[in-house]
């Protein structure tokens, strides 16, 4: 027995000793299906490039381990080449497939996300800590799925995961990679403002966080933390009043992004709500689960990681953000159901829930928004309930008053893969909540939660481009989206990263 244990422990030995020592670049390429006219492995470009160097071991390997690897599936082999002493290959599918308009995405780009993020993954728990990827043929999505799926918060482990670096091997367009570098970490930032427990960040922290990471565009980014004596001076009694339960004071943070040569170019506005901790207020929520409302700021983080994320890509176009940014709390001073606060434009609303807080503090936020002449108007939160319980987790619900607002979000969200989905604004919805007793606006109406709540921000809008995104659906991941990890998503910042794009292009 003394002999067998000291052999299991000599070899745990020799087998981290061979992790720390030899395994310390990884390598992840991709194979696509076998396509019934080639017998042949289907090899990628820069696959195909590596079989070649070692006079075809990787196609025979391939071929004497295992079935053909199937869409999202990988394999790893070990000592093939003395560059790379751990090899990933990743199914992708089958090949030449693209947009498809039943599912509303890139099928390919999806393809390349989810099997880079796998190869990935698969070598960080190996503790590799260095990772070349092939791009698949598509640069961009190949470093969206590395950055992305590599991404952990841990910020308070003890133990935590190794720290990957990931780059392209073999030819590449590095300009589309770093683009999507770039639009990997806008997301990984949005879901580390997420993740992040409510006492580190509050109102005052998120505004740092956003300045902080704003800091090397100083030049053409202006950062405001407007504080409570400013926002009582905006007369934004909607938003004030959910501020008033809490011990933190609130921030009105106002992001100005100026990349157009032309000052005087019309911006695009983006608001996001701010809730850094969502109890309810008065109108307390149950126990359970009340501890993933510290990303009910999801809103917020999703606008400004997106605004952060232009500003990386030096986008030619004029960006504002706006995040209204408070704690929901019970206390004495909190909200009462029945209270009637007033905001910014006059219009008096009757709280029947303090629990619909968010439309409250956007209220004063999108009128604000007006005062910029803008372009168009896209407000992001995780305003309601019932949206998930329409769409779940497939895509975020936008409500909008403009086709053309419409059509280039949902062209943008194609390419992301990152998808959006049009709901109604009909005057059925406005009615439920102008029909009240005690003010012009009630916070709630009877029925359909998420349009509702849409009717109601409404009522604050008078631009002719204005969408509202409701991402309560798509806050977290649980497996759905394969190149996430369980957690906040962050979504939809990679969408709202592209529609500033497609927008930058526009005359």
């Amino acid at each position: 027995l003394h002999w067998f244990y000291l052999r299991f422990k000599l070899e745990t030995i020799f087998q981290k000793f061979i992790r720390f020592v030899f395994i310390v670049q990884g390598l992840v390429l991709g194979v696509y299906e076998k396509q019934p006219d080639n017998e042949g492995m289907c090899l990628t470009e820069a696959a195909a490039a590596f079989d070649r160097s070692i006079s075809g071991k990787l196609s025979e390997m391939l071929t004497i381990s295992g079935p053909p690897l199937k869409k999202g599936k990988s394999r790893i082999f070990f000592g093939l080449h003395q560059d790379f002493p751990s090899v990933v290959v990743v199914g992708l599918g089958k090949s030449g497939t693209g947009v498809c308009g039943k599912e509303n995405w890139d099928n390919c780009k999806e393809s390349i996300r989810a099997a880079v993020s796998a190869g990935c993954r698969q070598l960080q728990d190996l503790e590799v800590a260095h990772v070349e990827v092939d791009p698949c043929g598509d640069g961009q999505s190949a470093a969206e799925g590395a950055v992305l799926g590599l991404f952990e918060y841990d910020e308070f482990k003890t133990k935590k995961k190794v720290r990957v670096t990931a780059q392209p091997y073999g030819s590449v367009d590095s300009a589309a990679w770093q683009k999507g570098v770039l639009y990997g970490d806008g997301q990984n930032l949005a879901r580390q403002l997420m993740e992040a427990p409510a006492n580190h960040i509050t109102p005052t922290a998120f505004a740092n966080t956003i300045e902080q990471k704003l800091s090397p565009f100083a030049h053409n980014v202006a950062v405001h933390k407007r504080p409570q004596s400013w926002i009582e001076s905006e007369q934004m009694g909607a938003f004030l009043s959910v501020s008033k339960g809490s011990e933190e004071p609130p921030v009105f943070l106002e992001l100005h992004y100026k990349g157009s040569l032309d000052s005087a170019q019309p911006p695009l506005v983006l608001v996001g709500k701010g809730i850094t901790f969502d109890s309810g207020g008065i109108s307390l929520k149950p126990s359970s689960g009340m501890d993933a409302m510290r990303a009910d700021m999801g809103g917020a983080a999703t606008v400004c990681a997106a605004l952060v994320t232009a500003a990386a890509l030096k986008l030619p176009i004029n960006i504002i953000g706006l995040a209204p940014l408070c704690e929901n709390m019970p206390s004495g001073k909190a909200n009462k159901p029945g209270d009637v606060v007033r905001a910014k434009n006059g219009k008096t609303i009757q709280v029947d829930n303090t629990d619909a807080e968010g439309r409250l503090v956007l209220a004063d936020a999108l009128c604000y928004a007006h005062s910029f002449k803008p372009r168009a108007i896209i407000n992001a939160a995780t305003l309601t309930g019932a949206v998930d319980v329409a769409l779940g987790s497939a895509a975020a619900g936008v409500f909008t008053n403009s086709d053309w607002l419409w059509e280039r979000l949902q062209k943008a969200s194609i390419i992301t893969g990152d998808r959006v989905w049009r709901m109604p604004l009909f005057q059925h919805y406005t009615k439920q909540i102008t029909e009240c007793a005690l003010a012009d606006l009630n916070n709630v109406g009877k029925y359909s939660g998420a349009c509702t709540a849409a009717a109601f921000l409404r009522e604050f809008v008078t631009a002719d481009h204005w969408a509202h995104l409701d991402i309560a659906g798509v806050m977290t991941n649980k497996d759905e989206i394969p190149y996430l990890r369980k957690g906040m998503s962050g979504r939809p910042t990679r969408t709202l990263v592209e529609f500033a794009v497609g927008l930058a292009s526009e005359p």
